[in-house]
């Protein structure tokens, strides 16, 4: 048997500590408290819209990609680019020869919008083509007319001879909520008939593409469905088959989807097709302001009170908004009885209307709201409709291009389509010319070039850029 070993006298004193030390901390010290919460009742959750599906399960999206996958059709375009060059010549003289570049070949997408065969798409889709072609989902090619383009809002029409096509209704984009399903439906990389789906991520985003265009409206629509090159001009739906937004870019540093994608709303989309359809060309509205988007920066900085509502930094003279009383200072709250809460919002709502139309506008001055009834006009500061067959000094123009932009270094400009007899003839402009400014003031719609001439008194100066990049002043009298 083995004998009991003493415990050392050391090891007795430090248990004896432990177990004083425990004492106090318990004694004098704070405990932790666990406290247990008990249930009283069950968990509520949100019940899903009547049209979303079942609970827990996804939106059935079937029924939107059948109706518009027909309605989404292939257009593809061919360009082709000419210049001058120089080459020596005999003796040290030079010719310069027109050099004809390789044809170039685009695709994108577009939407057909009546049986009669009218098809929406992106300005950028079409901008420049010689040729258009328009590929149904049945297989059928047409040669597509461009009836009008529209570059401030990236929208153009396109017109094919044919009849009960199936078409996409209108939808309302302004009813879009932010995480709703949408489907994207184009023909990326050539491949037709393609079906993405996401949601909405946000609305009324500028991306501000085009800073040097004083004309752009940018409202987008973003969403996340996949869209990539070729998806351009097609439709953005909803979950029931109808047309809310024209897609048009892609946020990428790589040009392809890299998760986000934008479209033009149809609240704009619809507006520029009809005017496209009537006039030709589209009828601008403008109250006649300079906006912006209210933040904390711009609330300390001007002592406002609210983060709702677009500031307005300027009024101009002759304008829509200074003859009703609106003043520099005040915070447009709505337009036409819709609240709008950025600059982007405002231009998308005022983009929908035409000069003479009339709408009231809602805004905040110091501690009070006023109402003012506003008679909308057009960038002249009158109210006259603008047609695209109206012929000035005998000419007939279109807005330049953004590939023209781009390729001659110009912020701006009109090119002239067709030449008559008159002044310009006269003066020895040529079709093809870009009028850029008039007696230094620039040009970037045929209504500018109008205004110049008209207030002209004694002589005009047109300077301007031909399509080969040479530079050409011209100078006559209006009398």
């Amino acid at each position: 048997m083995k004998k009991l070993q003493r415990v050392p006298l050391t090891i007795v004193l430090v248990l004896a500590g432990a177990f004083a030390a425990v004492f106090i901390y318990s004694r004098f010290f704070d405990k932790p408290q666990v406290v247990t919460v008990k249930e009283e009742q069950p968990v509520q959750y949100a019940s899903l819209p009547s049209d979303s599906g079942a609970q827990g399960s996804l939106p059935d999206l079937t029924y939107a990609a059948e109706k518009s996958v027909p309605a989404v059709v292939h257009v593809m375009t061919r360009t082709v680019m000419r210049g001058w060059s120089n080459a020596p010549g005999w003796f040290g003289f030079g010719y310069r020869y027109r050099q004809q570049q390789p044809e170039v070949e685009g695709f994108g997408s577009g939407v057909i919008l009546s049986p009669d065969g009218y098809i929406v798409t992106n300005n950028h889709v079409i901008e420049d083509a010689q040729e258009i072609k328009v590929v149904l989902n049945d297989k059928r090619e047409f040669t597509a007319k461009l009836v009008g383009t529209d570059p401030n809002t990236d929208v153009a029409l396109l017109k094919i001879d044919a009849d009960n096509l199936p078409y996409l209704e209108y939808g309302d984009a302004s009813k879009l909520k932010l995480g709703e399903w949408v489907l994207a439906v184009g023909n990326p990389f050539n491949l037709t008939s393609t079906v993405t789906a996401g949601i909405i991520s946000a609305k009324a985003r500028n991306l501000d593409m085009d800073p040097n265009n004083q004309l752009s409206i940018e409202s987008y629509i973003q969403t996340d469905a996949a869209v990539n090159p070729g998806n351009s001009g097609g439709a953005l739906v909803n979950q029931q088959g109808q047309l809310v937004g024209i897609n048009a870019a892609i946020a990428s540093q790589t040009g392809s989807y890299s998760g986000y994608s934008f479209a033009v709303p149809v609240s704009i989309v619809k507006k520029v097709v009809n005017d496209l359809k009537e006039f030709g060309t589209v009828q601008r509205a403008m109250l006649g302001v300079s906006i912006q988007t209210i933040n904390a920066e711009l609330a300390k900085e001007h002592n406002l009170n609210t983060n709702e509502g677009v500031y307005v930094a300027s009024v101009q003279d002759n304008s829509a908004a200074k003859e009703a009383g609106i003043k520099e200072g005040d915070i447009i709250l709505s337009v036409a009885g819709t609240k709008v809460n950025s600059a982007p919002e405002l231009q998308e709502k005022v983009s929908q209307y035409r000069p003479g139309d009339d709408v009231t506008v809602v805004v905040k001055r110091k501690d009070s709201e006023k109402q003012f009834n506003v008679t909308l006009r057009n960038r002249n500061g009158n109210t006259q409709i603008v047609r695209d067959n109206e012929k000035v000094l005998g000419a007939m123009f279109e807005q330049i291009s953004n590939r023209d932009k781009q390729r001659l270094q110009i912020d701006n400009g009109i090119k002239i389509t067709k030449l008559d007899d008159g002044k310009l003839k006269d003066a020895g402009l040529k079709e093809g010319f870009i009028i850029t400014s008039v007696n230094k003031k620039p040009i970037y719609a045929v209504d500018d070039f109008k205004k110049e001439i008209g207030n002209a008194r004694g002589g005009i100066l047109i300077e301007g850029v031909y399509p080969t990049g040479e530079t050409a002043y011209f100078a006559f009298s209006v009398s």
